[in-house]
């Protein structure tokens, strides 16, 4: 329709005002629309509307003015304005609209204007959902641009049967925010409300966590608090106090939690984190790079975060999930012990560890690490490995103790987006090594008691790189692509000229689409799925596996790279775990105790990395009065009954 100045009323207040967020555009169950924005650096705000998709800068002067209120704030009613209409804020008689901080889409990118949208309208079928506890899952991780041909909510809805047949039971979604350009990982988020219209409408995401919910799987999404994308962000229009003069990281000024004007900031992020709980159900958060997250308030941001996102669920079982390159073990510990009540982290070194016993390689964060034996042990059985040594490339001391806490709040892994992407190739880690050492520390990471992640592809060794791709306009883009070959080069092997011309371009519309995934080779690589989904059963069957029990796992160094792991369950039900990383080993006699049978029992092999179903050579027959261990190998043992007579 043509719309008119007739059509829109003065901003009087509704008869009874309904409010889901503190900002942004939210319609009353009476009809019409109210707008609500913080804008203390302006005098004059106007929302402006829109019945096409016009630019910006092209809009007419419909528009009518937000009445001010004490606090910064701005708002006012639109009785004719709905579900679909576009509208932008235009400040101080400005000549171009600016789209809202809060908006829930921008069906034309961030910079382009906001649209209404009913957040009550989808009719959800998940009311039987509780939500995931904290231990029992296996996380997988995905980005929906990459995830299907299509890269979109749609397209991935069609996979998750797969997904709950292999064993997963939480998603990880890379950030769906809005962001500048075509394609990107989703870390320079700028409109934290509206998920981006690369992957399709608000619903469609509502959609994939109903289904995702319907087969019994939780989702959780990855956002990003610590800084805002480099282009089209227009929160400085609003207020310059969304960022920190006191605060900075690595991505310039810190964001304002706990300066002056702070309040409204930190109930634009609570807010957000609430917001995707309670209006796209989705189970929770994990929280990107939080060591850039600074905040001295009485009670820190992080923790404010996770009490919201536990009160918008309203009973459901929720899970907030940190990566924080300082291992700061505060985060999971309670808050009225001194922590932030979070529930889990990532827990970096045991990749670091892993990858450098998986390929050799100890070059730039990795030379923290030498990945013996010990360090496999220590990390399965403590979570992290640095809880307050010096760490001299970092040149402070690194972690904090996990003594008291729980082994599923330590998420482990041998791939994520970061460890893949941020290399020069892209290359997943079943392509650095051999095939019998990789399932070997396959099994290590899906049955240690810490929480497992899996990256898309990775249950069938996908060829696909994943690259990093971030598309910019030509200036920035340029200093991107420089920006990120000088920080590869910090590796050893990549600072030499024979690889300069092996860097993928970041703005490259082929790097992006390197990364999809090919699902054909899910029904071709059957030997990598067969071990992946054999592995989660036997992870979610066994009781001694299931328990997650670090507290009843001890572990001891049987080579230069073989270890043992003793599971101790009930009533002698235990489990050994043998993993031989380097050649094959052989001991007559074996004196550690830890391999020592339970009474009146011997060993018998439950499951080996050497099965031929999974591309392996064969077993044989185990002997345990002449210990005999393949080398790129793991064995699984359970105690059998002997006669004793």
């Amino acid at each position: 329709m043509n719309v008119t100045r007739s059509d829109w009323s003065s901003l009087s207040q509704p008869p009874a005002l309904s409010r889901r967020l503190p900002i942004g555009a939210e319609i009353q169950p009476s009809g019409g629309v109210h707008f609500r924005v913080w804008a203390p650096r302006r005098w004059k705000v106007e929302v402006t509307f829109s019945s096409d998709r016009q630019p910006m800068d092209e809009l007419g002067r419909l528009s009518v003015a937000l009445e001010p209120e004490a606090d910064g704030h701005f708002s006012g009613f639109a009785r004719d304005a709905a579900a679909g209409t576009l509208y932008g804020f235009r400040l101080d008689d400005g000549a171009q609209p600016y789209p809202d901080p809060a908006s829930r889409f921008q069906p034309d990118g961030p910079h382009g204007l906001s649209m209404v949208v009913d957040p009550l309208a989808y009719e959800w079928s998940d009311s039987d959902w509780t939500g995931p506890s904290r231990k029992g899952q296996i996380v997988y991780e995905l980005h929906i641009g990459t995830f299907t041909p299509e890269g979109t909510f749609q397209a991935a809805i069609a996979k998750l049967p797969q997904l709950a047949e292999l064993g997963i039971t939480l998603i990880e979604l890379m950030p769906v925010a809005e962001f500048d350009g075509r394609f990107g990982w989703g870390y320079d988020g700028v409109d934290l409300f509206a998920p981006t219209r690369l992957y399709g409408m608000p619903d469609d995401f509502r959609r994939f966590v109903d289904e995702a919910h319907r087969l019994r799987m939780g989702v959780i999404l990855d956002v990003v608090y610590n800084h805002f994308g480099p282009t089209g962000n227009y929160l400085a229009q609003f207020s310059t106090e969304y960022t920190s003069k006191r605060h900075h990281t690595d991505w310039g000024e810190g964001i304002n939690f706990d300066a002056a004007h702070c309040g409204p900031v930190r109930e634009f992020f609570i807010s957000n984190a609430r917001y995707w709980i309670d209006e796209f159900h989705v189970d929770g958060l994990r929280l990107d790079a939080v060591h850039a997250i600074l905040d001295d308030s009485p009670e820190h941001i992080l923790a404010a975060i996770g009490r919201r996102v536990r009160e918008a669920a309203r009973g459901r079982k929720t899970l907030v999930v940190a990566e924080n390159e300082f291992q700061d073990s505060r985060l999971l510990r309670p808050t009225e012990l001194g922590g932030y009540g979070l529930d889990a982290a990532w827990n970096d070194d045991f990749h670091h560890a892993a990858r450098v016993a998986m390929t050799g390689h100890a070059e730039h964060y990795y030379a923290d690490y030498r990945g013996k034996p010990q360090e496999l042990i220590s990390a399965v059985k403590w979570g992290y490995l640095y809880q307050g040594q010096w760490n001299g490339r970092q040149q402070r001391r690194r972690g904090g103790s996990s003594f008291g806490l729980d082994a599923e709040q330590f998420v482990i892994f041998l791939q994520n987006h970061d460890q893949i992407g941020n290399s020069a190739h892209g290359r997943r880690g079943h392509e650095l090594t051999s095939p019998g050492r990789y399932r070997a520390l396959t099994a290590l990471m899906l049955l240690a008691p810490g929480t497992p992640l899996l990256f898309q592809g990775q249950e069938f060794c996908a060829s696909a790189p994943f690259l990093f791709f971030a598309d910019h306009e030509v200036d920035l883009g340029k200093l991107v692509r420089e920006g990120r070959h000088e920080a590869l080069k910090q590796f050893r092997s990549l600072s030499g000229p024979d690889v300069d011309e092996c860097f993928a371009d970041p703005g490259d519309p082929q790097t992006f689409e390197r990364s999809k995934l090919d699902w054909c080779e899910r029904e071709q690589n059957v030997a990598a799925l067969t071990l992946h989904r054999d592995l989660l059963g036997l992870r979610r069957d066994d009781p001694v596996f299931s328990a997650q029990r670090a507290d009843r796992l001890f572990g001891a160094v049987l080579g230069p790279e073989a270890f043992a792991l003793r599971f101790f369950g009930e009533a002698g039900d235990d489990r050994l775990l043998m993993v031989n990383l380097g050649r094959d080993l052989e001991y007559s006699p074996l004196a550690e105790p830890l391999v020592a049978p339970p009474p009146d029992c011997d060993w018998r092999v439950i499951w080996s990395s050497e099965d031929p179903r999974y591309g392996g050579s064969g077993t044989g027959v185990l002997d345990t009065k002449h210990w005999y261990f393949p080398g790129h190998a793991a064995l699984v043992l359970g105690p059998k009954p002997v006669d004793t007579q």
